[in-house]
């Protein structure tokens, strides 16, 4: 999950549809899928296609690049930067779907396992530039924070529904707020009023921070707080356990490779201890990180950690 505490992308309403996100880590990517023509691979997290252009290039038209999305706005983003070419197809699914979606496309996919599988965990600075899901801090649009608002349910419900403690548990597990609890039972206290929009919850978090914390911060003070609800609300280390545990496995070919890029210390652990397992050959002892150019030039990608590793 992307550092939200970066420069925000300037807020648009949805029907503006051109995208801003660049995508973290490309050289590193491609040296680790090691891309050959007529490849089938899969994109769990196509976003707005940043990798993905680079792979469709790669495999040339005899390979197929199959992106997977949760969010229906980035799927149209996607569509957009991939053109008609026939070598890709876009599906509205999440990855840890992927055995029923590769099932779907028999056709194309006989077997129903693939070359290469790339997942980039990160928020899309065009998520953040969505006024309408709260995901920007400044938001006055609900705060959604779900990738699919057709599932699931919207953060300002789950704070409405959930006791200090149990928030107080997610602040602190996930997001890793060391001020968890007087945050957690600020937003009990505010319950009976209006906690709806992204503007909201920041004006109470920050209420709930000491003065001394909130001059000295080096993100914005609601980062974590924002993170771990995003993280709850869309399950996404369910999704990404569950995925880790068979799906992925099961839907590589042997030889196949798997990279992943995540930005969150329980997603990069997740990955690590899967890779460590007798059926991986680890091709990254350490996680890759950004070079000191690309941090510079791109500071989402200063705390996106990148690991890859071979279906035995």
């Amino acid at each position: 999950m992307a550092d939200s505490s970066e420069s925000h992308p300037k807020q648009r309403s949805r029907g503006k549809s051109t995208a801003v996100h660049v995508p973290v880590l490309m050289r590193e990517v491609l040296k680790y899928l090691d891309l050959q023509t007529n490849h089938l691979v899969v994109d769990g997290t196509v976003g707005a296609a940043g990798h993905s252009q680079q792979i469709v290039q790669r495999i040339g038209i005899e390979g197929l690049l199959i992106g997977l999305d949760r969010d229906p706005m980035m799927l149209q983003f996607a569509a957009e930067k991939l053109g008609d070419e026939p070598n890709h197809v876009l599906v509205h699914s999440s990855y840890s779907e992927l055995p029923e979606v590769l099932e779907s496309l028999n056709e194309r996919v006989p077997n129903g396992q693939v070359d290469r599988i790339l997942l980039d965990l990160g928020l899309s600075s065009d998520q953040l530039a969505d006024e309408e899901r709260g995901f920007s801090f400044e938001s006055d649009g609900a705060l959604d924070l779900r990738f699919d608002t057709s599932v699931g349910e919207p953060a300002f419900e789950l704070l409405r529904r959930l006791d200090a403690g149990r928030l107080e548990q997610i602040f602190r597990d996930y997001g890793e707020e060391r001020f968890a609890r007087p945050i957690a039972e600020r937003i009990a206290e505010k319950r009976g009023k209006a906690l709806r929009t992204a503007s909201d919850l920041t004006e109470v978090v920050s209420a709930a921070l000491p003065q001394s914390v909130q001059k000295t911060a080096r993100k914005h003070p609601a980062t974590r707080v924002f993170q771990a609800l995003r993280i709850a609300v869309n399950e996404e280390l369910t999704h990404l356990d569950d995925a880790l545990k068979q799906h992925l496995f099961d839907s590589l070919a042997r030889g196949g490779r798997l990279v992943v890029i995540s930005f969150h210390s329980l997603e990069d652990r997740l990955v690590k201890q899967t890779f460590r397992g007798e059926t991986w050959q680890n091709l990254t002892s350490k996680p890759i990180t950004a070079s000191p150019k690309e941090q510079r030039m791109n500071p989402r990608s200063r705390t996106a950690k990148l690991r890859a590793a071979i279906k035995k």
